[in-house]
């Protein structure tokens, strides 16, 4: 089992799209950063990076501030500037096909659709990349006008419960590894709205 070592939350910046569903990556990044912060944010290249220590571990939490079709470049930047390894790597990002609230664990697969996904494959060159897909729920509304709306007042406690559930996967995956959070997480069920 390969240590993790950079977790990358997915995002776009700027003020106008910190509450939006796109920007639910950016959500965990926090909750990381609050529970077990190592040291500053700073700015590398074009990502916001801190480092967490993390079920005894150095990780650096990275926030690309490129927008989401190019956090790739991002990405690859500072794995880069540290030697890190794709299967030294955890993505987080929001996933409008699973229902609000629920996360899933995967060890790799395609982007899904997802701008920022396909991004860091294409510049990775691998789609074998530990993930944690946050679910943003479905509606009829064009996905493109969705991922960029803020979160329904409704939907704010399932939001903050997920995100506090990704950060114990990430803890899970850093300490026992993604197998472990896979049989640990993705059998849980739907966190209700409301």
């Amino acid at each position: 089992m390969s240590p993790l070592r950079l977790v990358a939350a997915l995002g776009n910046p700027g003020r106008q799209y910190r509450d939006t569903r796109h920007n639910v990556g950016f959500m965990v990044a926090q909750e990381l950063l609050r529970r077990w912060r190592g040291g500053p944010e700073r700015m590398e290249d074009t990502s916001s990076v801190a480092a967490a220590r993390i079920e005894g571990g150095a990780v650096l939490v990275v926030q690309p501030q490129t927008f989401m079709n190019r956090s790739g470049e991002a990405v690859e930047a500072v794995a880069r500037r540290h030697g890190v390894e794709t299967s030294e790597m955890l993505l987080v990002y929001d996933d409008a096909d699973l229902p609000m609230g629920r996360i899933r664990i995967r060890t790799g697969g395609g982007a899904a659709g997802h701008k920022g996904v396909a991004s860091i494959i294409a510049r990775l060159g691998t789609d074998q990349i530990m993930r944690i897909r946050l679910g943003i729920g479905k509606s009829e509304d064009d996905l493109a006008d969705r991922v960029l709306t803020p979160f329904t007042r409704e939907e704010l406690p399932a939001v903050k419960s997920m995100v506090e559930e990704a950060a114990d996967a990430v803890a899970v995956i850093a300490g026992a590894g993604i197998a472990v959070a896979m049989n640990r997480f993705n059998r849980r069920e739907t966190i209700p709205e409301g």
